[in-house]
C-alpha cells in the first residue's frame, strides 16, 4: 500500500499554449555578435522543448491511426489509449500507475482498511512480482505465503512482463472464489502452488497485549485512517488491565505502510513537538514540512521500536522519526527503502493516475529511499520452535530439589500456598497432541504470532528493562557527583 492516497490530492492543470518564434528567431539573426540576454537560453530551451512535444505527439497520432486502420482484429480506441497511457508511466518508477476504473475503486477500498481480496503486498525485485509482506489472519497469510516468495504464475498466467497494477486487479475478485498462486522460494526446490479463496478482508490493523506487568506491546499491521486511534486506544486498554507503563514495544515489522497523515499522527502518539518527515518534489526550493501534532504525546516511558526488510513507507516515516528525536530505540532489521510520496488525481469519474511526486527525509535530513532505515541495533529474526528446541537445558540441582527443604512461606502466601507439579499423564498426553499434529500435516501452517515467544520482542522487552536500571545507575552517580562538589569546594578554602 502506497502513502498519501486519499489525504494528499493534487491539483493537475495541464495546457499546451501556442508559440509565436519568428519574431525572436529573426532578431537573433540580424545581430548575431551581441551577447544574448539571460533569458534567452531559458527561451530557447522551452521552444525546443515544446517543438519535440509536437513532434512526439504526431508520432502517437500516427500509430494510433495506424493500428486503428490496419491491425488484424478489431480495435478499441479506448483499450489503445489506456495501454499507451500505462506504458508511458512504466518508463518512471514501480510505484506511479494508470488507475483504470476497477482499479480506482479497490485503491480506495484499501485506505478505508477494508477491501476484498488474498491480504497480500506485493512489488517488483529483479522485474519479478515478489511479496513483501502478508498480512496476519488474511488468506494468504493462513495458506503460507512468506515474505520474498517469487509469484510466477496467477491462475496459470505467467507474471512475466506483468505490471503491479495488474497482477494486483488479477488477484482480486469476486469474495469466495478462487484463485491459484504459483510461487518460488529461495531454498525450496522448484514451484509450489497455493490455492487461495478471496474474502473480504477486514484489517486489524491494532493488536495489543501486556507482555510483563507494566511492559506492554502494540503492533500495527498498516497505516488505514484510523491507525494512530487504535494506537491511542490500545495503550489505554494495557494501562487500564495492569497500570502504568513503563515500557511499550512498538512492532512495525511486516507492515507495507499506508496513509502519510496517520504517520504524522502516529509520530505524534510519541513525539510532542518538531518535524515529522520532509518531503521534497522537482523543485528542491519547495519543501513540505510535516510537523508533530503537540499535546498527545505520551513521553513517560521508554518505547523500542522493531522493525525489518517488510516495514515500509509509512512505517519508516516513524521509525526514522522516532529516532532521529531520540524518543526510541530501533531494533530488527533494515528496512524495505520506500522514500517516496504519491499522489492521487481523478482524471475523469473513477480514472486517476497514481504519480510519484517527492521523496521523504527523516527530520535530521536523511534520505529513506533505497536505504531505509537503519536498526540502532540490528536483531536476527529466528523461529520460535527451532530457538525453543537449539535452547541449553541448564535446570541443575536446587535447593529447592532437597528433600525436606525449607518453604518460602513469603511466596506460599502470595501464590495461596498452591504448589503443583506435573503428572506423567499431562506429559504424555502434551507428546500425543505434538505427534497428531505433525501427522495431520498442520506444522506447515503459519502458527500464530505470539509476542510473548518471539525473539526480537523479547530482546526489545529486555531493553526496556535494562533502561530502567542503567536510569537509576546514571542517576546515582549525579547524585554522589553532587555530593561530592561541596566536600571539594570546602577542602579547596
Amino acid at each position: 500500500m502506497n502513502l498519501s492516497i486519499a489525504k494528499l490530492r493534487v491539483l493537475a492543470l495541464m495546457s499546451v499554449l501556442p508559440l509565436t518564434l519568428s519574431g525572436s528567431l529573426a532578431r537573433a539573426a540580424e545581430a548575431p555578435k551581441k551577447a544574448p540576454a539571460p533569458a534567452a537560453a531559458p527561451a530557447a530551451s522551452a521552444a525546443t522543448g515544446q517543438s519535440d512535444r509536437y513532434e512526439n505527439l504526431e508520432l502517437f497520432q500516427k500509430v494510433l491511426h495506424f493500428v486503428e486502420s490496419n491491425y488484424v482484429d478489431e480495435t478499441k480506441n479506448k483499450e489503445l489509449l489506456y495501454g499507451a497511457i500505462k506504458g508511458m508511466l512504466e518508463t518512471l518508477d514501480p510505484h506511479s500507475n494508470f488507475l483504470p476504473p476497477e482499479i480506482f475503486k479497490d485503491m480506495k477500498m484499501e485506505t478505508s482498511g477494508r477491501f476484498g481480496g488474498l491480504g497480500i503486498e506485493i512489488g517488483m525485485k529483479d522485474n519479478i512480482l515478489t511479496v513483501i509482506s502478508p498480512i496476519e489472519d488474511t488468506p494468504a497469510w493462513k495458506a503460507g505465503i512468506k515474505p520474498g516468495d517469487r509469484i510466477t504464475k496467477i491462475n496459470g498466467e505467467s507474471t512475466k512482463g506483468m505490471t503491479l497494477v495488474e497482477a494486483v486487479t488479477k488477484m482480486r475478485g469476486k469474495k469466495g472464489s478462487g484463485v491459484t498462486l504459483s510461487v518460488y522460494r529461495d531454498g525450496v526446490e522448484g514451484f509450489k502452488d497455493y490455492t487461495l479463496t478471496r474474502e473480504m478482508v477486514k484489517i486489524q490493523s491494532v493488536k495489543h497485549e501486556m507482555l510483563e506487568p507494566q511492559f506492554g506491546y502494540v503492533r500495527l499491521a498498516s497505516f488505514n485512517e484510523n491507525a494512530a486511534q487504535d494506537i491511542r486506544a490500545a495503550i489505554q486498554k494495557i494501562e487500564q488491565k495492569g497500570g502504568k507503563l513503563r515500557g511499550l514495544v512498538f512492532d512495525l515489522r511486516m507492515n507495507p505502510g499506508g496513509l502519510l497523515d496517520q504517520a504524522v499522527e502516529v509520530s505524534s502518539l510519541f513525539v510532542d513537538e518538531g518535524v515529522v518527515v520532509s518531503t521534497i518534489g522537482r523543485n528542491r526550493d519547495q519543501k513540505d514540512v510535516k510537523y508533530a501534532r503537540k499535546g498527545v504525546a505520551r513521553k513517560d516511558f521508554p518505547v523500542a521500536v522493531l522493525v525489518n526488510s517488510s516495514s515500509a513507507s509509512a512505517a519508516e516515516i516513524v521509525a526514522g522519526a522516532l529516532q532521529d528525536h531520540h524518543r526510541a530505540i530501533i531494533m530488527g532489521q533494515p528496512t524495505f527503502g520506500k522514500g517516496s510520496v504519491q499522489t492521487v488525481v481523478e482524471l475523469q469519474p473513477e480514472v486517476g493516475l497514481k504519480l510519484t511526486i517527492a521523496r521523504y527525509y527523516t527530520p535530521s535530513g536523511r534520505s529513506i529511499q533505497e536505504k531505509g532505515v537503519m536498526p540502532d541495533v540490528v536483531l536476527d529474526d529466528f523461529d520460535p520452535k527451532v530457538l525453543a528446541d537449539a535452547r541449553r537445558k541448564q535446570d541443575g540441582m536446587r535447593e529447592r530439589d532437597l528433600k525436606g527443604h525449607m518453604v518460602n512461606t513469603d511466596e506460599v502466601e502470595q501464590e495461596g500456598g498452591k504448589h503443583s507439579d506435573f503428572h506423567k499423564e499431562e506429559l504424555e498426553m502434551l507428546s500425543r497432541k505434538r505427534e497428531e499434529s505433525r501427522s495431520s500435516g498442520k506444522e506447515d501452517e503459519p502458527a500464530r504470532f505470539s509476542p510473548r515467544e518471539d525473539y526480537q520482542v523479547r530482546e526489545a522487552l529486555n531493553y526496556l528493562k535494562s533502561y530502567e536500571v542503567f536510569k537509576k545507575l546514571a542517576a546515582t552517580e549525579r547524585a554522589e557527583t553532587e555530593a561530592v562538589k561541596p566536600a571539594q569546594a570546602s577542602a579547596v578554602r
